[in-house]
C-alpha cells in the first residue's frame, strides 16, 4: 500500500510540475507575440522576422544546404529573377 501511495504522490508532483511549466511556456509565448506586435508597429515584418529567427537557430551547414536546395527548386520552376 505504501508503494501505491508513493507512486500516486510522485505522479501528482510530476503532473503539477508539468502544469506549471505549461503555464510558463504560455506566458513566454504571449511575451514573444507582444514583441512581434511591437516590431510590426515599428514597421518590421513579423513573418520575415520569424524566418530570420528560424535561420539563426540553424547550424551554418544546414542553412547553406537549405538555401542551395531552395535555389535549385526555384530554378526548376522558373522563379529565378
Amino acid at each position: 500500500m505504501a508503494d501505491a501511495t508513493h507512486s500516486s504522490e510522485q505522479l501528482r508532483l510530476f503532473i503539477e510540475r508539468i502544469e506549471r511549466l505549461e503555464e510558463e511556456k504560455q506566458a513566454i509565448a504571449d511575451d514573444i507575440k507582444l514583441v512581434y506586435g511591437e516590431a510590426k508597429s515599428e514597421g518590421f515584418d513579423p513573418k520575415i522576422m520569424r524566418m530570420v529567427v528560424r535561420l539563426r537557430k540553424m547550424d551554418r551547414g544546414d542553412r547553406q544546404e537549405q538555401e542551395a536546395l531552395l535555389e535549385t527548386y526555384k530554378a526548376a520552376l522558373g522563379l529565378e529573377e
